[in-house]
């Protein structure tokens, strides 16, 4: 475990390094249980004034969960222990939310899914030139958790509900632009930042130093289709508009909906829907109630196979379409599970 997830106090700095780099940095149950355990450690501990997490290699700051072993879990009959890692997962995501001490992610390369949800709910979110944002999930028949339901709604111009249909990608300046990410540096800068932050009692003037202002990406650019397609009170009506805009960026990002599960599509959707208006700790609950149901589904696995087993690419989704998935089957997904909600 030690070598996985390595912390350091350097100065008035304690800092986490995600230490999985031939996995891209992979969050295992041992390391969420691990950050969260030093965190509370770290906020009792005076000489802690802010605590910095980065991702080993230069490939990713973290690309989410490990969902191989997911899979080998649910293989296993292991549901129940798979349930424990979302319930420590998401919990771990809230006290980030609520940290008492600055929290700095420094995100250089691919920042996806669980490695959202030990960035994006800090108070400062710092990425270079590499980073790559994404919520994949519905094309692995998943949803945008992590804290998605709270964080996704919120980003301006309706960019996050576009992120969370359709698992678009955001680099440098759409993250910055959207939200994701508060300052954006060069990489090159990034070990004389680490060194202002060992020694900084002031994170945000450490960090004014580095700033820069990268190139505005499609997102920025396309914004106002963004928001006038996913404002549509359904998923057939985003779809609609999005076919008949008059850009090729609207037909494909319908084109690319259309490859999701239907049913991670319509759960994401109503998730987003409903998110806009919980607190942070209620959207965690949903999300618990979620995956609950969800883990007893074929959809998640099959995108896993696909994905990661097989790797061909080509998921085979029950049901096949929107118009398909039942009404009732998807409102069981916010119901809440035989073994209660969230304890936050």
């Amino acid at each position: 475990m030690s070598d996985e997830i390595l912390f350091e106090v350097r100065g008035k700095a304690g800092f986490v390094t995600l230490n999985r780099p031939q996995t891209l940095n992979a969050l295992t149950h041992s390391k969420v249980i691990a950050l969260g355990d030093q965190l509370k450690r770290w906020a009792d501990d005076p000489s802690v004034a802010h605590v910095i997490i980065k991702g080993a290699g230069d490939k990713a700051f973290c690309a989410g969960g490990d969902i191989r072993s997911i899979y080998d879990a649910k293989q296993a009959g292991e549901v129940d222990g798979l349930k424990q890692f979302f319930r420590d997962e998401y919990t771990l995501n809230a006290y980030i939310k609520a940290y008492p001490k600055p929290y700095v992610a420094l995100i250089d390369g691919i920042v996806m899914g669980g490695g959202v949800g030990v960035s994006v709910h800090g108070s400062h979110r710092v990425g270079t030139e590499k980073t790559l944002f994404s919520m994949p999930e519905t094309g692995i028949g998943f949803f945008p958790d992590v804290g998605g339901t709270y964080f996704l709604p919120r980003m301006p111009k309706m960019t996050g509900v576009y992120c969370a249909l359709a698992a678009s990608r955001l680099k440098q300046g759409d993250a910055l632009a959207t939200g994701v990410l508060t300052h954006a540096v060069a990489q090159s800068s990034l070990p004389d930042l680490e060194r202002a932050l060992e020694t900084a009692d002031d994170v945000d003037k450490a960090l004014e130093v580095f700033q820069v202002v990268p190139e505005p990406g499609p997102v920025k650019e396309n914004e106002a289709l963004i928001d006038e397609a996913f404002a549509a009170a359904s998923v057939d009506d985003i779809l609609e508009r999005l076919d008949r805009s008059e850009k090729e960026f609207g037909r494909k990002v319908a084109s690319a909906i259309r490859t999701k599960s239907p049913t991670s599509i319509l759960i994401t959707f109503e998730q987003m829907r409903r998110g806009a208006d919980l607190s942070f700790n209620e959207c965690m609950k949903l999300e618990y109630r979620i995956v609950s149901r969800l883990l007893h589904g074929s959809d998640f696995f099959e995108g896993i196979r696909a994905v990661v087993i097989d790797k061909d690419q080509a998921p085979k989704w029950t049901p096949t379409q929107l118009a398909h998935v039942d009404s009732a089957d998807l409102a069981s997904y916010f119901e809440e599970p035989s073994d209660g909600d969230l304890p936050l």
